[in-house]
């Protein structure tokens, strides 16, 4: 009996021997680096995965928790300008550092740094605005590699969707055709209208925000330096989720929305792991949020050079 338990026993440990770690997968195999690309990280770089719509996701979600969770509401202006917060005006930097070539003088400014470390006056944040370079930061780091036209300009990757350029992993879409999905790009135009048969246009003022979540008759969008934040904006849509009516008229009366960049990712469908940020704010956020509680750790007081009352910028690249 004691023989027979002893064989068992051995069997046992036998299979667990045979069921152990799997074989370590192909190394990703990265072309040599240039002045370009050498400061990315080699993991975006590669990438050492394929360009991912959960990634993105995550990626602006978690910046959006990195600025404590702000939600702008029209005509509604954050307490706090926290781009010039320590810990934030850092974060901008990396945006532009990581978002752009390294070559631009931009590649070096901050959220209150230009490119040779001087603050600059809060008067100016409109010629700093950094909302493309965070559109850029977040699709580098997804994986987008080449595919992705950087830059410091919203008007380049949509004109570069419209023209169908080789190689962009993007395709613009009619706002009253396609249904926003997460992970895209919805589009607004400032200042001068612009409307989807004028594209590809000019360079012109405008904004992109990334969609998180989508809920019925909304969507959720994230976007960077509004109101000087990574933040959140609740955009209403149709019953069936298009930003317009077959008529083209854009449901929002807020926003000048004429464009979705659809994105065409290689990684797409993945459920979230099961530790990743929520896709969505808790049930309640948008009625029980009070900007200036948004956190619950103290605000730094933010850097300011030449402070003056109002000077708050609106510009958006």
């Amino acid at each position: 009996m004691r023989h027979s338990a002893v064989i068992v026993l051995a069997l046992a440990l036998a299979g667990c021997a045979a069921a152990g770690p799997p074989p370590p997968s192909a190394p990703v195999r990265l072309a040599p680096a240039t002045a370009l690309d050498a400061h990315i990280p080699p993991f975006a770089r590669g990438p050492y995965q394929p360009f991912s719509r959960e990634a993105a996701v995550q990626i602006a979600l978690g910046e959006w928790w990195a600025f404590r969770k702000p939600v702008v509401y029209p005509n509604v202006e954050l307490p706090e300008d926290e781009e010039r917060e320590e810990g934030l005006w850092q974060r901008v930097g990396l945006y532009w550092w990581l978002g752009l070539d390294p070559s631009w003088p931009q590649s070096g400014w901050t959220g209150i740094h230009d490119q040779n470390g001087r603050v600059f006056s809060d008067t100016r944040d409109g010629y700093y605005a950094w909302s493309a370079a965070f559109v850029s930061y977040v699709m580098r780091l997804a994986g987008a590699g080449g595919s992705f036209p950087y830059s410091e300009n919203h008007a380049d990757y949509i004109n570069a969707a419209a023209r169908h350029d080789p190689g962009v992993a993007l395709i613009a879409e009619r706002v009253e055709a396609y249904v926003p999905q997460r992970g895209d790009l919805i589009c607004l135009w400032r200042g001068r209208p612009v409307t989807f048969n004028q594209l590809p246009a000019a360079k012109f003022p405008g904004h992109c925000d990334i969609v998180v979540n989508i809920r019925p008759g909304q969507l959720d969008v994230i976007g960077g330096n509004v109101d000087n934040a990574v933040a959140m904006k609740y955009i209403p849509v149709t019953a069936d989720g298009h930003l317009a009516g077959p008529d083209g008229v854009v449901v929002d009366p807020d926003h000048h929305w004429f464009v979705v960049l659809k994105v065409l990712y290689q990684r797409d469908g993945a459920s979230p792991p099961s530790n990743a940020i929520s896709q969505a704010p808790p049930a309640g956020y948008d009625i029980a949020y009070n900007p200036a509680a948004a956190t619950s750790r103290p605000r730094p007081p933010p850097i300011i050079a030449s402070a003056s009352p109002g000077s708050r910028s609106r510009a958006i690249r």
